[in-house]
């Protein structure tokens, strides 16, 4: 209450009302240790309704994680770590805290993935934890939550386990305005274990957490009934106590009633010993699991295993070779890349949406993950993107594995949240998206994507990688499961694009390299396009043209290059710039510059064979070659 009203600003009625669960889920059952918040053998917390995230500042302060009391006065404050919304800060005991409703139940899932596969993998000596969460009625109103609790319930997560605040109260109002479904009913269904406890009854709230955790092979919703805003005489049960400070008046009414008499931010004698004391059955665990820890990696087997899991080396992979002259999708190169690399790479582990066909996204000598088969590294998410997308970032911030999940570019929409999410914790998911392009052909607009790769690229962090061809491809992977500080998008196309035979690597990780010398302007492009400027470069050769071809198949690396490296890349200033990417312009002139040309589709698909869309659209060399001949003439 006193941080809320002294930022004068944030949610003081969720930890109120949640204060008796989290006093008995932190002190009886979860197994973390602030001497060391990132232990690999933890449990995992989400704070699924983060709003309510002073109550794991005031959790891990008196629990003796790194969290000062300062911090907790500069709640919400420039330059603290107590953020209104923190979503991921694991080195002072953040494991997730979502401020977007949904993604942390759903995240939670991906985190319980990882546990089960990697118990299968290394054994319960060295991985037994569970995944325990908060989670709010507005998390279980979003889709997310309910592709996510299926999914769940389907693979039999039973160490998963959520603890539900059904206060009755929502931002606005009552729930009932809104929410009247049968909430345990419908986890019952999906194969949930549930129970309803009074929220309040620290005795009902601990029988009911060790039910669930007796518990293996169903994941558990624990119902508590509890009074938003508990203690307050004005404001309990009221939407008031939700998202506002709750004033001193009505603070210091509530220190009555509870003979409180200390002043704001004063700790009662004993507490902070209660909770550090409790933390010792962590700290105990940790050890002990230390000492297990290193009696296994005796085992040269367990040893390399470890080490394939825990710390992953760079990779280099080679460029698949095709006859000259010859022409592959990149999406079919990419799924030829992914079996190298998964050779390489033991702790990567993804898969797609109900496209594995079509993406490319399996992994050949692996089977499936599964309720029966837990050691499976190939994931069917079915018809879910938005499950897949937060819960890949759970199982990638879980730690020991690295996930990735393919669909349909234009169903990034569906993944959006989740995608910039994980751009903000910095999380390395990589997200492999096929069907680039309007040259898709004739499933029509709907599916051909013209402003997604503009789109996706607004997303700080996010890393946009759309090759044209197998060394690109292969390059794209490596930098993708190299990079440590945030997400990558690697976009695919489905129609066949040329190979020249070549299997050089070229720099992706620099992001744009020359494709063509050339002095009189130059045409930049991705993907697909590439091929296109090539081809109208040789047209406008005919003409007198010399035209620079520079394929940027990553704009967000080209940017963080040096000046002399860009300025070599594009030939300078003085040169006048075109860029050409089938899709909208937007973000291009960046690039080009305000007087540069922008040659895309700054308008819906339509529904016709490839051929013939790139013909009405202008996608031809000699459509392209006329269009920049014209320009360069001042037409």
């Amino acid at each position: 209450m006193d941080a809320v009203q002294h930022a004068n600003s944030g949610h003081p009625g969720m930890p109120m009302g949640m204060a008796d669960l989290a006093v008995v889920l932190w002190t009886k059952f979860l197994t973390v240790d602030p001497d060391d918040p990132e232990w690999p053998d933890r449990d995992r917390f989400i704070l699924s309704n983060g709003h309510g995230s002073m109550l794991l500042y005031s959790l891990l302060h008196l629990s003796g994680f790194p969290l000062s009391m300062t911090d907790i006065i500069n709640f919400r404050q420039w330059g603290s770590p107590t953020a209104g919304h923190p979503e991921r800060e694991p080195h002072i005991g953040i494991e997730m805290t979502t401020g977007p409703l949904g993604q942390g139940f759903a995240a939670g899932v991906g985190m319980a993935i990882a546990e089960e596969h990697l118990r299968s993998k290394l054994g319960s000596d060295l991985v037994d934890h569970r995944t325990f969460g908060f989670v709010s009625d507005g998390d279980l109103m979003e889709g997310v939550s309910a592709e996510s609790a299926s999914l769940a319930g389907h693979l039999k997560l039973g160490r998963l386990i959520y603890l539900y605040d059904d206060n009755g109260i929502s931002l606005v109002g009552p729930t009932e305005w809104t929410f009247s479904e049968n909430v345990p009913a419908r986890f019952d269904s999906l194969g949930w274990h549930t129970d309803t406890v009074d929220g309040h009854d620290r005795s009902a709230i601990e029988e009911a957490i060790e039910i669930a955790i007796k518990i293996e092979d169903r994941p558990s919703l624990i119902s508590c009934k509890t009074h938003i805003g508990y203690g307050s005489p004005n404001k309990q049960d009221k939407a008031d106590a939700h998202g506002s400070p709750l004033g001193e008046k009505e603070i210091a009414a509530i220190k009555e009633s509870l003979g409180w008499t200390l002043e704001p931010f004063a700790i009662p004698d004993g507490v902070t010993e209660f909770f550090s004391s409790a933390m010792d059955r962590g700290r105990r665990a940790r050890q002990e699991w230390k000492r297990r820890l290193n009696s296994a990696l005796i085992d040269p087997n367990i040893s390399a295993m470890w080490r394939e899991h825990f710390d992953p080396q760079p990779v280099e992979l080679s460029v698949p070779s095709y006859d000259p002259g010859s022409s592959v999708a990149t999406r079919k190169t990419s799924g030829v890349v992914l079996q190298e690399l998964a050779g390489q790479r033991g702790d990567l582990m993804g898969g797609s949406a109900d496209l594995a066909s079509s993406t490319n996204t399996l992994i050949k000598d692996s089977v499936d993950f599964s309720a029966s088969e837990r050691n499976g590294r190939n994931f069917r998410f079915g018809v879910r993107e938005h499950a897949m997308g937060a819960a890949i970032n759970g199982l990638t911030v879980h730690g020991g594995l690295r996930g990735y999940g393919g669909t349909f570019l234009t169903f990034s929409d569906y993944m959006r949240p989740a995608v910039r999410l994980g751009a903000l914790m910095g999380t390395p998911s990589i997200w492999v998206w096929t069907h680039d392009s309007i040259f898709l052909g004739e499933d029509g607009p709907t599916h051909q994507s013209v402003e997604h790769v503009a789109a996706l690229r607004t997303i700080p962090n996010l890393w946009v990688i759309r090759p044209s061809g197998p060394a690109e491809v292969a390059g794209a992977w490596e930098v993708a499961v190299n990079r440590v500080e945030g997400p990558t998008a690697l976009i695919l196309s489905r129609q066949g694009l040329p190979v020249d035979g070549s299997n050089e690597p070229v720099p992706v990780a620099r992001g744009a390299y020359l494709a063509r010398s050339g002095d009189d302007v130059v045409v930049i492009a991705t993907g697909s396009e590439v091929w296109l400027a090539l081809a109208a470069a040789e047209e406008l050769a005919i003409d007198g043209v010399s035209a620079r071809v520079v394929s940027m198949p990553c704009v967000e690396a080209f940017l963080e290059q040096d000046e002399e490296y860009r300025e070599g890349v594009l030939g300078g200033a003085h040169l006048p710039a075109v860029s050409i990417e089938a899709g909208v312009t937007t973000g291009w002139a960046s690039i080009t510059g305000r007087d540069g040309l922008n040659i895309g589709v700054d308008r819906f698909g339509a529904s016709a064979p490839g051929t013939v869309i790139a013909e009405k659209f202008g996608f031809t060399p000699s459509a392209v070659a006329a269009r920049i001949s014209t320009w360069l003439s001042g037409g």
